[in-house]
């Protein structure tokens, strides 16, 4: 980090943002399937701790769910929607905020959740939900606000993207591994309660891993453009956080949950999107630097929050 940074101010007169829509970053045939591989583990891994029984605290504590539901499935992709309206950036870009937007959350929402003394069980209810509905929302939600803007709707145009192929790799990626891990939960409980022990810590190391993959062979592009993501980045992730965060307190929610909001709609299935990029949008520059370094940082800010409530 500290020879990262001098590089960047060095270079922030030079770098031009427009740049990034042509951009692509080299990731071969066979870092896709390992990073295909690895997600479907972390989706696997945060399945054995759910239960049918997760599905049936929704409906029995309605409030808090749909209100999970609203901050991250609405909005937070009208707020990232209203975020490029007003930043502007360059359309690649804006298309990586907007898969992030309506991704999942993230695999680590529960640990989190769990650090900032929020209410657990509201959290591992919506990961569940929100994991399994992904399947048709995640595709549904990003052609819907990327076709509302503009230099997005006419880089999907270009790019031809099928909304029913994406549709099937989310199921195939997320799905599968999710069904497994709550199959594998009700017939073998105690041999998922040991795995899942070693799969929950694993899973922040196996994406760390495929962002390291992400950026090993572009780290020049990487430090090139890292001062103009990292305060979109910035500004998107705080958007998110507050979203969860003013949905719970308008609300009245108790504490508990309102802290259980703001993780779930602040920590996102980043490494969804990136495996989405690279099979669908060749590696968008754009697309693939921002949603890599929102998986680093939704980290930070997550482990930031989730430990200040805790020390509270």
């Amino acid at each position: 980090m500290i020879l990262i940074f001098p590089t960047i101010w060095r270079n922030r007169k030079t770098v031009n943002p427009t740049n990034l829509d042509s951009v692509r970053l080299n990731f071969s045939q066979g870092d896709l399937l390992l990073l295909n591989l690895a997600l479907a583990l972390i989706m696997y891994g945060v399945a054995l701790d759910l239960k049918w029984s997760d599905f049936q605290y929704l409906v029995k504590n309605p409030k808090g769910f749909f209100l999970g539901l609203l901050s991250q499935f609405i909005l937070l992709p009208l707020l990232t929607y209203l975020l490029v309206l007003t930043i502007q950036p360059p359309p690649s870009v804006a298309l990586g905020m907007f898969l992030v937007a309506a991704c999942p959350g993230g695999n680590v929402s529960n640990f989190l959740t769990s650090l900032a003394k929020g209410n657990s069980a509201l959290s591992v209810s919506l990961t569940a939900f929100s994991s399994s509905s992904s399947l048709f929302l995640t595709p549904l939600n990003f052609a819907l606000w990327a076709g509302l803007y503009a230099p997005t709707a006419l880089m999907l145009k270009e790019i031809s993207l099928d909304t029913v192929d994406v549709l099937v790799t989310v199921g195939l990626i997320l799905g599968i591994p999710l069904f497994l891990g709550i199959l594998t939960r009700q017939k073998l409980p105690r041999f998922a309660e040991k795995t899942s022990k070693i799969l929950r810590p694993l899973s922040i190391l196996i994406f760390a891993a495929f962002v390291v993959i992400a950026f090993a062979g572009n780290f020049s592009l990487f430090i090139q453009y890292i001062q103009l993501i990292f305060l979109w980045v910035l500004a998107h992730n705080l958007v998110a956080l507050l979203a969860g965060y003013i949905t719970g307190k308008i609300a009245r929610l108790p504490l508990a949950d309102i802290k259980t909001l703001t993780i779930e709609t602040g920590i996102q299935n980043s490494g969804l999107g990136l495996v989405l990029i690279f099979t669908y949008f060749d590696g968008l520059g754009g697309m693939a630097i921002i949603t890599a370094w929102w998986g680093i940082w939704h980290l930070i800010s997550g482990l930031g929050v989730a430990t200040f409530w805790n020390s509270k």
